[in-house]
């Protein structure tokens, strides 16, 4: 991107050059400020401009920039001899270990250094910027600027305002994440911020249900990428990132919320940190490596069903017309019966509810019955999910797996559980989100931004409520909550309001 309009900030001292000290340096840089850079280690910061200066020398090799524009733009980066060349610094980015008092420290020793109207900024991920803001003296001029790894490539930064930061600064600050190509997100100083806190419906959720014995990680990766599209599954993007990395987050925000149900970490990943069992970083996580690539359990292979017996649909199966369509141009032969003949496959299709439950309330044989997860429209998915219950027979088992199968689309099996893989993950990210608008965290479009760009997610959590029904997301909830008893699924008072009455989850009338 060539600048062509003045930076908000001309210039910029960054502090800690590690790897997002140098993306926020490099896109500082693009948008046309002088970059000074410190790091107390000895010769980091020369490394830092070295290694910065090779990402636009790539850039020129790639067509995607000139010669001149990688030149001009090393030109601007100025390493520091001491922390005090930061003195005619107007913003100043922190980007150092996450610890509260070495922050305090160096942000206090920063402060006495440079203008009383520079503005100072930490890119902490998870700390109060309140309390980092506690040992400055003009907390006013101090905010999180918190960014994403890897920071040219991350589109989005949270602009988050402490107790006493004047909103002038997090305008400032919005207006130059724009100079540097992002987008800026306003976020209430809360554990987590956005994306951290919204983030915790994928991957607590799922753990939980490994923890369950319903299915192991392979299995709700596929289910997970394959019926709700998300890019990656939650084992994959945790063996990404690192379990010393994604763990404590989970904890931190957990206890920062006062053992908040819906936030509570597992004892899996814990288990796994301790045992080093971080993912590809150390070619062993949830999935073994080998020569950078995860190694994939096979699926299991469709079973051969000489003898397919009738099948009869529960008239209280979820999207029941459109089941109905698919298991006949499946070429089922399909009972219409008030109850099922003694040899029929019965079909259930609860939201939220287990099998076992839907089998009992309905007085169905549970050795004949099957459940298929109808929240998303078949047409839209690449997979579709069966779960079975104890007492399924493995013939009948079998006979639904062939069955579902015969068009050449994936099936995957799971046992027995309070909703399926994609209702439970997809309801708690949706939850957790409403929780967020509850709270004033930040608005719901800001909200949406941030989780699309920050995380990947295919929609952003509203607009997933929104394409699976708030009425249907309400349902899974409650039904959850009644199956576990557990508080984690109760839903948020948002939520509620919105898809009780059968609005877009966008909408407000606050």
């Amino acid at each position: 991107m060539t600048q062509h309009s003045t930076p908000v900030f001309s210039t910029v001292g960054i502090v800690g050059t590690g790897a997002m000290g140098r993306g926020i340096a490099q896109i500082a840089a693009q948008a046309g400020s002088r970059v000074v850079l410190f790091d107390a280690a000895p010769d980091a910061a020369n490394k830092a401009k070295t290694a910065i200066s090779q990402q636009w020398t790539k850039l020129v090799e790639k067509g995607r920039v000139t010669e001149f524009e990688a030149a001009s733009r090393s030109a601007k980066l100025h390493v520091a001899a001491s922390i005090h060349d930061l003195a005619g610094c107007d913003l100043v980015v922190e980007a150092i270990v996450e610890n509260l008092k070495i922050k305090q420290t160096v942000l206090s020793e920063i402060e006495a250094i440079v203008n009383t109207d520079a503005v100072l900024v930490s890119n902490t991920s998870s700390l109060s910027v309140t309390a980092i803001a506690a040992g400055l003296k003009r907390p006013a001029q101090f905010a999180g600027y918190h960014f994403f790894n890897p920071v040219p490539l991350m589109k989005v930064v949270e602009v988050i305002a402490g107790l006493k930061t004047d909103p002038a600064i997090c305008k400032k600050l919005a207006d130059y994440a724009v100079q540097m190509g992002h987008k800026a997100v306003q976020a209430a100083d809360t554990p987590g911020f956005i994306v951290n806190h919204a983030g915790r419906g994928f991957g607590t959720e799922a753990l939980r249900i490994v923890s369950e014995g319903v299915a192991d990680f392979a299995t709700i990766d596929r289910i997970l990428r394959d019926q709700a599209g998300f890019k990656l599954g939650p084992f994959e993007l945790m063996d990404l990132t690192a379990l010393d990395v994604s763990h404590p987050v989970m904890e931190s925000i957990y206890h920062q919320y006062f053992e908040e149900p819906r936030y509570r970490p597992s004892v899996i990943t814990a288990q796994r940190l301790a045992g080093g069992v971080l993912g590809r970083k150390t070619n062993a996580g949830f999935y073994d490596y080998k020569d950078g690539a995860a190694v994939i359990p096979p699926e299991p292979a469709v079973p051969v069903v000489t003898d397919m017996p009738p099948v009869w649909v529960s008239p209280r199966a979820s999207r029941r017309s459109e089941l109905l369509q698919l298991l006949k141009d499946l070429g089922a032969t399909i009972e219409t019966g008030a109850s099922p003949s003694m040899n029929a496959l019965t079909i259930v299709a609860p939201l939220g509810f287990d099998i076992t439950t839907v089998a009992v309330v309905e007085r169905l044989d549970p050795s004949r019955t099957v459940g298929i997860d109808m929240l998303v429209d078949d047409a839209a998915t690449k997979r579709r999910v069966l779960a079975t219950n104890p007492a399924t027979r493995a013939d009948m088992r079998d006979a639904a797996h062939a069955l579902f199968s015969r068009d050449g689309k994936a099936v995957s099996v799971i046992r027995d559980s309070g909703g399926f893989v994609t209702q439970r993950v997809v309801s708690t990210i949706v939850n957790i989100a409403a929780d967020i608008c509850q709270q004033s965290v930040c608005s719901p479009q800001d909200l949406e931004t941030a989780v699309t760009l920050g995380l990947g997610y295919p929609q952003g959590p509203l607009a997933m409520g929104n394409l699976y029904g708030p009425t249907n997301v309400l349902e899974v909830l409650f039904n959850m909550q009644t199956v576990y008893g557990d508080p984690r699924y109760r839903p948020s008072p948002w939520l509620r309001r919105r898809g009780a009455i059968g609005l877009s989850l966008l909408h407000t009338e606050e």
